[in-house]
């Protein structure tokens, strides 16, 4: 597998921006499998792909539209 390129990684706080959602809203949602699966950056940091947030938002939209 090959590197990913052109994929920002958004830290928690930006995601919390992009979604209005709180920490322990975010995680809970992780955890029941309804929020897209963050990327471990290090020992103690993760991250989320942007593209992934995007798409998390927008299929929010979409089902709210139908």
């Amino acid at each position: 597998m090959g590197c990913i390129m052109n994929q920002k990684i958004l830290r928690l706080n930006a995601v919390k921006d992009c979604t209005g959602l709180g920490r322990s809203t975010i995680y809970a949602m992780l955890k029941a499998g309804n929020f897209p699966q963050s990327v471990k950056l290090g020992l103690r940091s993760v991250g989320w792909y942007e593209a992934d947030i995007q798409g998390w938002i927008a299929s929010r939209h979409a089902s709210k539209a139908a």
